[in-house]
């Protein structure tokens, strides 16, 4: 249980025990609780909709109010990542000035730009997904992009010789990405087809997202998984619409 409270409380603002010293190596075993910090975020993000949705029906506010919801858990972590990715990534420059950029700790205008684009996006997708698939929608999301951060951190090499990621990087192996995986598995399949299908989508998703940003920076980093995990989730929700319009 101890290292699923590292991996909670670094993850989240959910400090359930005390805990004041991690070592690398506490990181590294962590990842295989991804999901389940996932899955907690999920009952969290579900309770929220199921209080607020007969009260404001999928408004743009319930919308607003659960991008934020999701925001104060993680305490913007992942966002921070995406930034930083974004603007290396996008400059369009070599690859140790790529990763010059994204060590730098100001924001420029590519993560600027790219991160109200996500949000807008993620914004607009809750809007749209049919309210019989709401529920199902904000609970698979944590979740699925949990599992979608595993798999980039367990398939491909860490870029930087050092840093925070590569703790996690140098002991994530194929027995991570089998608890996680088994995790994720045995939350989703009582959902039926629609959770499956998300799941197919998001770790597509992000399995390309991480080939591509590994061509570019010869490897990954904790930014890059950063921006994964939120591009998977914007994935999940992406295909609950889908299969609500098309199936």
């Amino acid at each position: 249980m101890r290292l699923f409270f590292v991996a909670l409380q670094f993850l989240t603002r959910i400090h359930i025990v005390k805990q004041d010293s991690w070592t690398a190596e506490d990181f590294g075993h962590s990842t295989r609780f991804f999901p389940l910090v996932g899955l907690v975020q999920g009952v969290i993000y579900l309770l929220f909709a199921w209080l607020l949705l007969p009260v404001l029906g999928q408004s743009a506010v319930f919308a607003s109010l659960m991008l934020i919801l999701t925001i104060i858990i993680t305490g913007g972590l992942h966002y921070d990542g995406f930034m930083d990715t974004m603007d290396g990534l996008l400059s369009a420059r070599s690859r140790e000035r790529m990763l010059e950029i994204m060590k730098d700790s100001r924001v420029g205008s590519y993560g600027a730009l790219a991160a109200i684009c996500l949000i807008l996006l993620q914004w607009s997708l809750l809007r749209e997904i049919d309210e019989s698939l709401i529920f199902l929608a904000v609970y698979t999301m944590p979740l699925i992009g949990r599992m979608g951060m595993v798999l980039v951190i367990a398939a491909f090499p860490y870029a930087r010789p050092q840093g925070l990621g590569k703790a996690f990087a140098d002991i994530a192996d194929m027995g991570t990405l089998l608890v996680a995986g088994v995790t994720t598995l045995a939350a989703l399949i009582p959902l039926g087809q629609a959770a499956m299908a998300a799941l197919a989508a998001g770790l597509a998703a992000a399995y390309l997202f991480g080939h591509y940003a590994s061509s570019k920076l010869g490897g990954v980093t904790g930014d890059v998984y950063g921006a994964a995990e939120l591009l998977t989730e914007a994935t999940v929700l992406a295909s609950i619409l889908a299969i609500g319009k098309f199936a």
